[in-house]
């Protein structure tokens, strides 16, 4: 059986490849499998070695300061805590004073991130390698600036 398609004819898609999101969302999911590879013998991902460490910097960190630090919003967060918390990397307290929570790192939290971190340390050691340092530099300022940008024209379709 073929599935019938829908008539794109009447859609003007010029310029779409070259959306902003598309972009991003693209590099992302490619540094991040780059990355998951290589701390997968530490039993995490890239994402939650980002979360790990913000914790391990921070601890005790509030779950909306995570979210501030990480840009990620309270439902991705929420669920990759409640996960983290199943594997017992981390521990959330219960709502504390203004309704708010703090996570720290367990003990089996901090032997992933120690195992971890070597291993982070060799695959942004071979990315910067292969992009080059410097270059690295600039496009991380850049892409700090743009971030900065996209919240405040968020924060601005928001009023």
């Amino acid at each position: 059986m073929q599935v019938k398609r829908g008539d794109t004819s009447s859609l003007d898609l010029h310029g779409t490849g070259t959306c902003a999101a598309l972009n991003f969302r693209r590099t992302a999911r490619a540094v991040t499998r780059l990355y998951d590879l290589a701390l997968a013998p530490a039993g995490i991902r890239a994402t939650q070695m980002a979360i790990l460490t913000a914790v391990a910097k921070f601890q005790p960190v509030s779950i909306s300061r995570i979210g501030e630090i990480l840009v990620l919003d309270q439902t991705t967060l929420t669920r990759s805590l409640r996960l983290m918390q199943k594997q017992r990397l981390l521990e959330v307290s219960p709502r504390a004073a203004k309704r708010r929570r703090f996570v720290t790192l367990t003990d089996a939290g901090v032997k992933a991130l120690g195992l971890a971190v070597p291993l982070w340390r060799a695959v942004q050691a071979r990315f910067l390698s292969d992009v080059g340092g410097e270059n690295w530099s600039v496009l991380r300022t850049e892409l700090e600036r743009l971030a900065r940008a996209a919240r405040q024209m968020e924060s601005l379709e928001l009023k």
